[in-house]
């Protein structure tokens, strides 16, 4: 299925629409283990920033064509700069708003899933740790191995696996620079919902992304929001900001609460609709 007018992308990046409401973005370099490239960051920088903005799409996930998610930064051609002296990371980080490949800092007000098979390393890690909700493969493997190439995980790996393993397990992945399983990533560290046989990955993830689409569009955005927001501030700052934001308003003054509460009281399925632009 193919989703309403999407913005054109290059054959690094595959765009489609497994059901109603879900969009499936499909990193396409599977001979360089989806290596991160400037033109397939662009085309998820141009694809996403339509998907915040398009109502009939409420859900996005996030996998990679062939044996693994991926591979992280292209460090051939990373290495080819450094060597040629041409390099300006720093600069490139701040000006990059939305981190590694537009995912990894995006601060999107829908949900984002990842499916994830073979493996997530270095940036492609980043890029899973910044997920709402992460499928992955019984044979997954996750890594931020920057410290033994001398870089840093600092694309918004360090602060989200901080706050999603605590500082100690955060410390282990992140100044050993050790793999661990999709097991150890579940049950340790906690950043994986689900676990899976590889050839079942993005099959379930669709089933997650229609069990979301089956709630308010409205509710899950808004909820979404408050989510980010608690990353960011206390519980008395956050609340204030939340409930006086644009997507609560959305959520009170639109059409689906009043659906959604005539359907409990007429015992039946609610029936959504799009959400108003915010």
């Amino acid at each position: 299925m193919t989703p309403p007018n999407p913005p054109p992308t290059s054959s690094e990046l595959i765009v489609s629409s497994p059901a109603e409401h879900v969009l499936l973005l499909t990193f396409n370099r599977p001979k360089q283990l989806n290596a991160m490239t400037p033109q397939m960051s662009a085309d998820l920088r141009a694809v996403l920033n339509w998907f915040e903005d398009e109502p009939s799409l409420w859900v996005v996930i996030l996998t990679g064509a062939g044996r693994v998610f991926c591979a992280g930064a292209d460090l051939k051609a990373w290495n080819n700069d450094q060597q040629s002296g041409i390099t300006n990371e720093q600069e490139d980080v701040v000006a990059n708003v939305y981190g590694f490949g537009s995912v990894s800092r995006r601060q999107s007000k829908k949900p984002i899933l990842a499916a994830v098979t073979g493996g997530a390393y270095g940036g492609g890690m980043e890029i899973v740790l910044n997920c709402d909700y992460v499928v992955a493969g019984n044979d997954a493997k996750f890594a931020l191995p920057e410290v033994k190439r001398g870089v840093i995980a600092i694309q918004g790996g360090i602060p989200r696996l901080s706050q999603i393993a605590g500082h100690h397990l955060a410390s282990e992945m992140l100044l050993l620079g050790r793999t661990v399983s999709a097991a150890d990533a579940q049950g340790r560290y906690g950043f994986v919902n689900r676990i899976v046989p590889a050839s079942e990955v993005v099959k379930t993830a669709v089933e997650v992304a229609l069990e979301i689409v089956g709630n308010s569009p409205e509710a899950v955005q808004a909820t979404k929001r408050g989510l980010v927001l608690s990353q960011e501030h206390g519980h008395s700052q956050m609340l204030l900001s939340h409930v006086w934001g644009e997507e609560c308003k959305s959520v009170y003054k639109g059409n689906n609460i009043k659906e959604g509460l005539k359907a409990f009281g007429e015992k039946r399925a609610p029936r959504w609709t799009n959400p108003a632009k915010l």
